[in-house]
């Protein structure tokens, strides 16, 4: 459905959305210049955000693919688009022009530009772009998954001890609960933003349960950088995490893991 070279095209935007949200990020005034404001559901609003989602909505429309590039947009930044008109899409874009806002509010580098293309409620292709360390995941239905130009895939044969990825900013005891079913089988890895993800993709963590809230822009584009390298993402009843199948763009709780046994 999608070509290396339009891959290459989105790659090339979500480095373009990363420069801006840097030069913000470098910025010896950066505590003034991001204006941190509350949205709605009183996660935070930057210029960066703003001036990533732009640069993305742009891009798309300028893809050499004329139907892909004619495709509809939901971003983080623009959700206001109604369940009704949302409910009569099949293959669209999903968007977080800056996931993990309170990492890049931090200073930790932990945050990622993510562009998604969303098929039959499935991520089929998605770009992932960590500005300030300068790496980019990308993947696609029929071709794979990347790290930085080279094929990953997520580890085959699970470890004794498992490499368990879980949030920065969020922690909760409904994990630490679930945590504790392992013992000390267990090396827990903390990581910001849809990094989490990406982490299972290229076998640096094994499982991520993630019990707490998540928006589906937040992991559309890592959840196809997974399935690509051949991991899975599924709700807590076995199910595939799926997208834009209800009116809430909440997801339900997941675990994404690796596919070893």
């Amino acid at each position: 459905m999608i070509t290396q070279h339009t891959l290459s095209q989105l790659e090339a935007v979500a480095k373009k959305a990363g420069a801006a949200i840097m030069q913000l990020y470098n910025a010896p005034d950066f505590e003034q210049r991001i204006a941190v404001q509350a949205k709605g559901d009183d996660s935070p609003l930057t210029q960066a955000d703003l001036a990533a989602h732009d640069i993305i909505k742009a891009g798309i429309l300028e893809l050499a693919d004329i139907e892909l590039a004619q495709l509809p947009q939901l971003s983080e930044e623009s959700a206001e688009i109604s369940w009704d008109e949302r409910q009569q899409w099949n293959t669209y874009w999903l968007i977080d022009p800056l996931d993990g806002t309170k990492e890049f509010i931090k200073r930790n580098g932990e945050f990622t530009v993510n562009i998604a293309l969303i098929h039959n409620h499935e991520p089929v292709a998605g770009v992932v772009y960590a500005p300030a360390t300068d790496t980019l995941y990308s993947a696609a239905s029929g071709l794979g998954a990347m790290k930085n130009g080279q094929a990953i895939t997520a580890r085959q044969k699970k470890p004794t001890t498992l490499r368990i990825v879980g949030s920065r900013s969020h922690q909760s005891p409904v994990m630490q609960a679930y945590l504790d079913k392992f013992g000390q089988q267990h090396e827990m890895v903390p990581m910001g933003s849809s990094l989490k993800l990406c982490l299972i993709a290229e076998s640096a963590a094994d499982l991520y349960p993630r019990l707490g809230p998540t928006s589906e822009w937040d992991t559309a584009a890592a959840h196809a950088v997974v399935l690509a390298a051949g991991g899975t993402v599924n709700t807590l009843s076995g199910e595939p995490l799926r997208y834009n199948t209800k009116e809430s763009l909440l997801n339900p709780y997941f675990i994404a893991e690796s596919a070893g046994e």
